[in-house]
């Protein structure tokens, strides 16, 4: 199962980094996981500080 980040993002971008595939990219007010290239690695979600990032 993908990643998805929710509205508790406060757009800081600390999980961007983490990504080994690049999935996470900024949206309008938050970042965003596409999907269809997230792996599940959860190296995001760990990032976090404000635990936005969870599986879907």
């Amino acid at each position: 199962m993908a990643y998805k980040i929710t509205d508790a993002c406060i757009a800081c971008g600390s999980c961007a980094g983490q990504c080994p595939m690049g999935a996470i990219s900024e949206g309008d007010g938050i970042y965003v996981i596409d999907a269809d290239t997230c792996i599940s690695c959860g190296a995001c979600a760990g990032q976090c500080p404000m635990g936005a990032i969870e599986e879907e």
